[in-house]
């Protein structure tokens, strides 16, 4: 898939689980779980013991599933993410060289921001979509709807906090996706192997932003 591909199937689907876990085992299981869900995206963040290997299997055995990087900090991280196919890099911050280098590779890419100013520093970048975080620390869906008026071309995703009585507030805020991580995939769902747990909190988190799609703009 083309990073243009990668990023309408993220805006088609409207999530984008989170992946945090202790071990490489766990991550697995996590991405397979999301993915039988419903929702074939996953993030490996690289807080996740031998994340760039586990990323590495995912592509290699599961080439129906949109694989990305999170937690991107440096140069090297993001060059062996894309060394084994991840097909997104994100971070919890703006770091233009790690922007520059993604767009370079044709590689879709979503800095995270906060303010205003990197909101603008994003956009000079070559960035129309970025994640805004933490997000509900700082407002919530306010927040987002106070970036969109004076930013209305800039695509935003809503990441850090959001839960099941947010989740549609954001879309209604106008953001375009939403990052999530516990709430959509607990630890101990993973922990206890149990698929059907993740599979309808899944189904709660897509039926809330297609609900929400379908009614005005907040």
């Amino acid at each position: 898939m083309t990073n243009t591909e990668v990023c309408a199937r993220i805006e088609d689907i409207g999530i984008i689980p989170a992946i945090r876990v202790s071990s490489p085992e766990d991550a697995q299981f996590a991405a397979e779980a999301i993915a039988a869900a419903g929702i074939p995206i996953v993030e490996l963040t690289m807080t996740v013991p031998g994340a760039v290997d586990v990323i590495a299997g995912l592509r290699n055995q599961y080439p129906e599933i949109i694989v990305g990087a999170g937690t991107v900090h440096d140069l090297d991280t993001a060059a062996r993410c894309l060394d084994v196919g991840a097909q997104f890099l994100t971070s919890t911050g703006l770091d233009p060289a790690i922007v520059e280098f993604a767009l370079r590779a044709q590689v879709l890419v979503f800095p995270g921001i906060l303010t205003p100013s990197e909101v603008l520093a994003a956009r000079k970048t070559g960035c129309d979509l970025v994640k805004v975080f933490p997000c509900s620390q700082v407002g919530g869906p306010s927040y987002i709807r106070a970036l969109r008026a004076p930013f209305p071309h800039m695509r935003f995703i809503a990441s850090g906090g959001v839960n099941q009585t947010t989740a549609a507030e954001f879309i209604l805020a106008g953001a375009t996706a939403l990052g999530v991580g516990g709430e959509l995939i607990p630890h101990k769902a993973i922990e206890r192997r149990e698929r059907n747990w993740i599979r309808e909190l899944a189904r709660r988190f897509m039926g809330l932003v297609a609900e929400a799609r379908q009614q005005p703009a907040a």
